[in-house]
């Protein structure tokens, strides 16, 4: 199922809207304020960013998300006007939809926008995957990836344990060399920032694979 991160100020209509595209074979996941909404989006492999224009304080997280995050945003708003549309798009949008939302739009607004991202290969893909240790850097479908050290060592780490699934307790004690703390989210940001460097360089985000309440999982 496909993960939908909806950032919306006041919630409302939140079971009607996840039900519909649930049958459409999304999981909503809603937050109404910037902080949580980084919180999924370093957990969450997600499809999309809707984000409600209403949300307080959101032109920084704006920058924040046009900078750092792969998924494509739609941004959400009352009004259809073309000064509010271009705004949208200035600060990092790649769609704009008018509220109320219209079910059957989003989803064909989702469809163009995962077809833009995800773009068809035609030609084979090499699929060796090669270590340098001393430059952290990993040689993958003819394009290299340059990580910091403990990006690099937690990527290969999960490569020589491909298919199983690795706590974030044996990662953060493996390769970050210390017990994992109930709030410690070291692991998580360097999976996520992994991930986004993944993306920027057309490599598959999901070589890296959340296991919700379990750990991650790397699949080659």
């Amino acid at each position: 199922m496909h993960n939908i991160l909806f950032i919306e100020h006041t919630l409302c209509g939140k079971s009607d809207l996840s039900r519909q595209l649930s049958e459409q074979g999304y999981s909503v996941y809603w937050v109404n304020n910037a902080f949580d909404a980084l919180i999924q989006m370093e957990t969450l492999q997600l499809e999309a960013i809707l984000v409600d224009f209403s949300v307080p304080k959101m032109n920084s997280f704006w920058l924040l998300v046009a900078r750092q995050t792969q998924p494509p945003i739609i941004a959400l708003a009352d009004s259809s006007s073309e000064l509010e549309r271009i705004k949208a798009f200035e600060l990092g949008a790649d769609d704009y939809l008018a509220k109320p939302i219209n079910i059957r739009e989003l989803q064909l607004r989702l469809n163009v926008l995962h077809r833009r991202s995800h773009p068809q290969i035609n030609e084979p893909v090499n699929d060796y995957i090669g270590f340098d240790d001393t430059c952290y850097t990993i040689n993958f479908a003819e394009k290299s990836l340059v990580l910091t050290q403990t990006e690099y060592r937690l990527f290969k780490y999960l490569f020589e344990r491909q298919g199983d699934v690795i706590s974030k307790a044996e990662l953060q004690r493996r390769v970050l060399h210390k017990e994992l703390g109930r709030f410690d989210r070291n692991v998580d940001m360097h999976i996520s920032n992994t991930r986004r460097k993944l993306g920027k360089r057309n490599l598959p985000r999901e070589l890296i694979n959340t296991v919700r309440g379990q750990g991650y999982r790397l699949n080659f």
